[in-house]
């Protein structure tokens, strides 16, 4: 049976990290996330790396009639489904496309110097297209705050 933790920064449909309001603006607040002990006790912690970093900025939109000013301590929420396209975009993706462009290429060529220069180099076209697809993601990955 699967154990589902219900702490104050795990809930069932979001992932939640404590975080400091740094900076604003008309769009966006910049919350500056606290890494906490907390995490590795998460139901999401294998989805997450927000705590993996030190100094992590997440731009979170803002809503109207929102009264929040820097220096607030807010709560950032996600939900888990943004968590796990996060990991398949950023980390799945692309070994496969790396793995499977190593094998194609050493049965075609039979050179695995050959193989392995084009499984590093078919990752370059890829995450240009995540680049390109920057503002579009951004509008995907959307962070709330609680």
């Amino acid at each position: 049976m699967e154990e589902i933790f219900t702490d104050r920064n795990c809930e069932s449909d979001s992932i939640a990290h404590s975080g400091i309001i740094n900076k604003l603006d008309e769009r966006y607040y910049y919350v500056s996330i606290i890494a906490q002990k907390s995490c590795s006790n998460c139901y999401s912690k294998g989805l997450c790396s927000i705590t993996d970093l030190n100094d992590q900025i997440i731009e979170v939109p803002r809503k109207h009639n929102n009264d929040r000013k820097v220096g607030d301590e807010v709560e950032v929420l996600m939900k888990k489904s943004l968590g796990v396209r996060a990991v398949l975009l950023g980390y799945i993706l692309p070994f496969v496309l790396l793995l499977s462009t190593l094998i194609l290429t050493y049965e075609i060529s039979e050179s695995e110097g050959l193989a392995g220069a084009a499984a590093i180099f078919i990752l370059i076209p890829y995450y240009f297209v995540l680049y390109a697809l920057k503002e579009r993601l951004k509008s995907t990955f959307v962070f709330s705050i609680r």
